[in-house]
């Protein structure tokens, strides 16, 4: 969750989530807050690991039932009282499924004109409906559930397609629907025209000798024959 969302090259997908939620992030720029963070990245790092080993957890299970009994243990010893016992927590307003939606990993896309994107080699077709077609050069966000479902949304409109694998293939004798076959073909040529200038280039920076460093080489066989029947 602390990877970088594409959505803004500026803030984290654990960043986006809380931006959504109208949750603000307090940063721990005081020496005092520092402390205090370190502190608790102490606790769990050396004191719990400790205790669990004291009490002989040796699974995610036993851990994860032991854990409350850890919690209130220390805080009986450590937690101090808060100076004013009012409670600022403010009610959700979101639901489940609003909630499912925010809590993905979420990427751009953009929309080509065949209304097709590509993602973890995969090219996904829009629906060709007339508001899908006005998304051709817009970017849209692809959510990933953890399930490994995928969801495609633009502006909290979630849109139907297909998949056309890339890694399958089309076999000889295999039927496409007609609906989605200009699209395919098209996206193919467009990934083949940008392969053929990727090597274009990589050609272009082979380092090959140099006319001078060729005559050089020229003379001294002609000047010695034995370097030819050497070669």
């Amino acid at each position: 969750m602390n990877q970088k969302s594409s959505l803004n090259s500026q803030i984290t997908q654990f960043g986006r989530i809380l931006n959504e939620l109208n949750i603000d992030i307090i940063f721990a720029n005081s020496p005092q807050a520092k402390g205090r963070v370190e502190r608790a990245n102490r606790t769990l790092q050396d004191r719990l690991i400790k205790e669990m080993r004291l009490e002989g957890i040796s699974s995610i299970a036993e851990a994860n039932a032991w854990l409350p009994c850890f919690i209130e243990h220390f805080n009986q010893k450590f937690a101090k009282c808060a100076r004013n016992s009012k409670n600022l927590h403010l009610p959700l307003t979101e639901t489940n499924l609003e909630l499912d939606d925010i809590f993905t990993w979420q990427e751009p896309r953009k929309v080509t004109k065949n209304l097709t994107i590509t993602y973890d080699k995969c090219i996904y077709i829009l629906e060709p409906t007339e508001l899908n077609h006005k998304l051709a050069g817009q970017y849209i966000s692809i959510l990933e559930y953890p399930d490994g479902t995928l969801a495609l949304m633009h502006e909290g409109r979630k849109l139907n397609y297909s998949i056309f694998n890339k890694l399958a293939g089309l076999q000889q004798n295999e039927i496409v629907e007609n609906k989605r076959l200009g699209s395919v073909l098209a996206h193919i040529q467009q990934q083949h025209e940008v392969l053929e200038k990727q090597n274009k280039r990589s050609r272009a920076k082979k380092s090959m000798p140099s006319r001078k460093a060729q005559k050089a080489v020229i003379e001294q066989r002609n000047l010695n024959p034995v370097l030819d029947s050497c070669g």
